[in-house]
């Protein structure tokens, strides 16, 4: 099983295509586990190397007691990239995988070539907020929390099918530990400064119905890096690649070809 340990703490991560092809690296938010990505691989060129990896405190990753801070996660996505020897990627983040990839970006530009922020924001919600989602898990655990993040998370669409049902059972089997870690780290977060000084390639995605991080906000990031694109999913939410994956694909496709990175 692969896996890197950085600070004692062991990042699971998955890897897939030739090894000398054009990189991507999937970051998923929080809640989730790099399972995240499954739904999208199928529609994705061929020749890609993929990595995917578990944050700390979720799937196969360690869950070291909270909190934790955003230079943790960043640290450890970096360490992943180490690990697996690639430099210019393409890093392809969620929500908070998202927040991940601006500050991976600014740490690190040789990693970085080109962003892809789904989702995410320089800054999510409000540190009250986030006491108040770190109080409730650990008063009543995830299963108490996991209708209201679904709402969150999923257009109408998709709430009202059958196929929610394994992603609310994805955040319902979340160590609390981990959710709640990774909740600080977001609290802890502002990275419009520093993103608005990043020149390159970068994507926004968003979903129409997104609860978590509305449209604007998405584009608000996107905007501040200059020459950014930005993508609207209609009738999605906060995990467009899970409720319309073949069009999500597409859209990180044709980003890929349009920067030279395929």
């Amino acid at each position: 099983m692969p896996e890197v340990v950085r600070d004692g703490v062991r990042i699971h991560y998955e890897t897939q295509g030739p090894e000398d092809g054009p990189v991507v690296v999937f970051s998923n938010s929080l809640g989730t586990s790099l399972h995240l990505w499954d739904p999208i691989l199928p529609y994705l060129p061929g020749d890609l190397r993929i990595i995917c990896y578990d944050m700390r405190g979720h799937g196969k990753s360690d869950v070291p007691p909270a909190p934790y801070t955003m230079g943790q996660l960043i640290s450890d996505a970096e360490a992943v990239c180490d690990s697996c020897g690639v430099r210019e990627v393409m890093f392809v983040g969620l929500s908070v995988g998202g927040m991940i990839g601006q500050g991976l970006a600014v740490k690190r530009p040789d990693i970085v070539r080109a962003l892809v922020l789904s989702c995410t924001a320089a800054k999510i919600g409000n540190p009250t907020f986030w006491q108040d989602r770190i109080a409730m898990i650990r008063q009543r655990g995830m299963a108490a929390a996991s209708d209201e993040i679904m709402k969150r998370w999923f257009g109408r669409d998709f709430y009202n099918s059958p196929e929610l049902a394994p992603w609310k059972t994805m955040i319902e089997a979340v160590d609390p530990v981990g959710y709640t870690g990774v909740c600080a780290a977001i609290a802890g977060t502002d990275f419009y400064t520093p993103t608005s000084g990043l020149r390159i390639p970068t994507l926004g995605i968003a979903g129409s119905e997104d609860g978590s991080t509305p449209p604007d906000l998405v584009r608000e990031t996107a905007d501040l890096i200059p020459g950014s694109q930005f993508a609207l999913m209609q009738r999605a939410g906060h995990l467009p690649c899970v409720e319309q994956p073949e069009a999500y694909a597409a859209h990180l496709t044709a980003f890929l070809r349009n920067t030279g990175h395929l």
